[in-house]
């Protein structure tokens, strides 16, 4: 079964790693050192979730109902040129680091949900591919197979969102928050456009 806990976390890896606005949010989070732990938390138990609801059977009810992924792009788009508008005005005035900065709880973790939920590439990733993957795995070889990616994206969120804080340093001052508002904000853009036309 190991084999198949290590296609698990491997195919799992392939499908998260992709700089997307989930990635760019928690690397931004753990840079800033705000709420990191809840934000890792909230990443990791959904993709466990979602990925436990694909292996379960859910990836093929969710097939045959396109209104409902087609109403999730629209809104996971607006959501994304919003978050990159709000990127932008960041990058015209930007600001060195500030550890422990005073940012709401409750705006984190509602950004990281929204950023999470209204992205329709979550549902079709992990719990479109990964659950049809798993299917081929048999039984009990799809729940190992489920393991294994969610073991994946559990420690790839957390080395993303916790080894940001190494290089916390380099990122002191206002240019270099500048640039990488910028990046965040165009990631969110090209996503955005990838959702509605890709």
């Amino acid at each position: 079964m190991i084999d198949v806990v290590l296609t698990g976390a491997l195919t799992g890896l392939g499908l998260i790693v992709a700089i997307g606005a989930q990635n760019a949010y928690v690397l931004r989070q753990g840079i800033h050192r705000q709420h990191v732990g809840i934000v890792v938390a909230i990443c990791a138990l959904s993709d466990a979730l979602l990925i436990l609801l694909g292996v379960a059977g859910v990836g093929a009810l969710i097939a045959d109902h396109p209104t409902a992924l087609t109403v999730t792009k629209w809104l996971g788009a607006a959501y994304l040129v919003w978050f990159a508008i709000k990127s932008f005005r960041s990058a015209m005035h930007p600001e060195a680091l500030k550890v422990g900065g005073p940012v709401a709880r409750s705006g984190v973790i509602a950004t990281t949900l929204a950023l999470t939920y209204l992205n329709p590439h979550v549902y079709l990733d992990t719990v479109l591919m990964l659950g049809n993957i798993a299917t081929q795995q048999g039984d009990p070889g799809r729940w190992w197979f489920a393991g294994g990616a969610m073991t994946a994206s559990l420690l790839w969120f957390s080395a993303l969102g916790f080894g940001a804080r190494a290089v916390a340093p380099y990122v002191s001052r206002p240019s270099v928050w500048r640039v990488l508002d910028i990046v965040i904000g165009l990631t969110m853009l090209l996503v955005a456009a990838l959702l509605l036309f890709g």
